[in-house]
């Protein structure tokens, strides 16, 4: 969820993301929908108290200067980024709005091109409205195709090629290969195609014709 802003559940009175339990946590990293230029990101909460413990400890559990009735750390956002993503703000539903018609032209194009389902699977809304931070789809020979594409300077990404249960940080779990099926051919298969707002219709066509020559050598 932290990528997510802008989501929401299918229909008009939705919950957004962010909203959808007692807590929520958004990433404002650059790379982000919404990105300041470093680090930066928001708690949010609807429960006072708990918005209250989060208030002191990211000035080092201090309510007051220099009295601490918590231990907590330096988890304040700056000045200069709360003013970037303040200026930013304004122009996210129309961002996001973009990513979305990007995304379904990227869709219309794989299945025009006759990719859909034999070798690749595009991401499916299902009783939400996505923002596409990324657009993700499934591929066969899935390494052979970022090689392709990037030999060809198009950009492509694997979010994420090691599921949790094979991760070395949990190896003390006893996770092994085969535990979890659909996470591994997950982890096998997913990669991010390129996409922004920005992002033209030639750019488009040129992803997916390289994707095609690919599947069709």
């Amino acid at each position: 969820m932290p990528q997510a802003i802008g989501a929401s559940a299918a229909g008009p009175d939705g919950k957004m993301a962010g909203t959808l339990g007692t807590c929520g946590c958004l990433s404002f990293y650059p790379t982000k929908n919404l990105g300041a230029i470093g680090d930066a990101g928001a708690f949010l909460t609807n429960e006072d108290k708990l918005a209250e413990t989060a208030r002191l400890l990211r000035v080092h559990g201090s309510g007051h200067t220099y009295h601490h009735s918590r231990i907590g750390g330096n988890f304040r956002i700056d000045a200069l980024q709360a003013a970037i993503l303040t200026i930013k703000l304004k122009y996210l539903d129309a961002w996001n709005e973009r990513r979305r018609e990007r995304a379904a032209r990227y869709t219309q194009l794989l299945e025009d091109a006759g990719l859909v389902p034999e070798h690749v699977r595009p991401p499916r809304e299902v009783n939400a409205v996505h923002v596409y931070h990324q657009y993700v789809i499934r591929a066969q020979r899935r390494d052979e195709l970022t090689e392709h594409l990037r030999a060809r300077k198009i950009g492509c990404g694997v979010y994420y090629p090691v599921p949790l249960h094979l991760q070395e940080c949990f190896a003390q779990a006893g996770g092994k290969p085969g535990d979890f099926p659909e996470a591994e051919t997950a982890a096998a298969e997913v990669l991010a195609l390129p996409i922004y707002p920005e992002l033209t219709d030639g750019q488009q066509d040129a992803v997916v014709a390289a994707i095609a020559g690919f599947y069709r050598r």
